[in-house]
């Protein structure tokens, strides 16, 4: 489904490495992890894949199912079917949220039928426990840091994208939203079984919901270690800079 092949990544503004022969590939109906602690590059390998304009590709290639997509836009990225739950969604005044997706969803899929589409809708939202009248107010206008995370999920469900970046999810919801929106992405990928995912986080809370084919740890611009769930558990209990350490002794040896 994705395949980053040594990539270096530079800031277009003032050329700082932020990552350095970085390669991860992962399959379709597979759901892998990024974890890593901050500034280590986990956001920015989100803005990457979507090809946010602040950084720039020297090196290396982003495949998307078998083809290049360097050289295509954001919006071009998206309606190829590439998605991402941005950590701290932007406030859009005077646009609501329905129609937003109402818009999105069309230049996805061309014509839109308006009752299979307000049905989609409520039902998301019913899913999500969204009041309702979130739905015709400005995009993530005053909303909470919960119902921003729960206004990203419901555009997932309504837009069903192949791939889906989930960059920190967990930040700024409580327990019990956290279950819910979780609860409801896992449903998502039940019914879309060849969906991939990419789940970037500090913490292993998230992974106790949804369970991952395989984590990933992210230090100095690489790819420092993988393994399964227990490697998450591992950094839980030790910490990133074991990882770091057991690596250089293994580069000096």
């Amino acid at each position: 489904m994705l395949e980053i092949k040594n990539i270096t990544v530079k800031t277009t503004d003032d050329n700082k490495l932020i990552l350095d022969k970085f390669s991860l590939t992962i399959p379709k109906g597979e759901i892998h992890v990024i974890m890593g602690p901050n500034g280590v590059g986990k956001s920015t390998l989100s803005k990457v894949i979507m090809g946010n304009y602040k950084y720039k590709v020297t090196k290396g290639d982003i495949l998307f199912k078998k083809k290049s997509i360097l050289d295509k836009s954001t919006e071009e990225r998206a309606k190829l079917g590439l998605f991402v739950t941005m950590q701290d969604p932007m406030a859009i005044d005077g646009v609501k949220l329905s129609e937003f997706l109402k818009t999105a969803l069309r230049e996805k899929e061309g014509d839109v039928n308006l009752y299979d589409f307000i049905n989609s809708l409520d039902d998301a939202a019913h899913d999500l426990k969204m009041d309702p009248s979130m739905l015709h107010r400005s995009l993530n206008k005053s909303f909470s840091g919960g119902e921003r995370k729960k206004s990203e999920v419901l555009q997932l469900k309504v837009l069903k994208p192949e791939f889906i970046i989930l960059d920190e999810l967990d930040s700024g919801l409580d327990i019990d939203s956290l279950k819910l929106v979780c609860k409801n992405i896992n449903d998502y990928l039940k019914e879309n079984s060849d969906t991939a995912v990419l789940i970037i986080t500090h913490y292993p809370r998230i992974l106790e919901y949804i369970k991952p084919d395989r984590v990933h740890i992210l230090l100095d611009g690489q790819i420092k270690k993988s393994g399964d769930r227990k490697l998450a558990e591992e950094i839980e209990s030790s910490g990133y800079l074991s990882i770091n350490e057991v690596e250089e002794a293994k580069n000096y040896e």
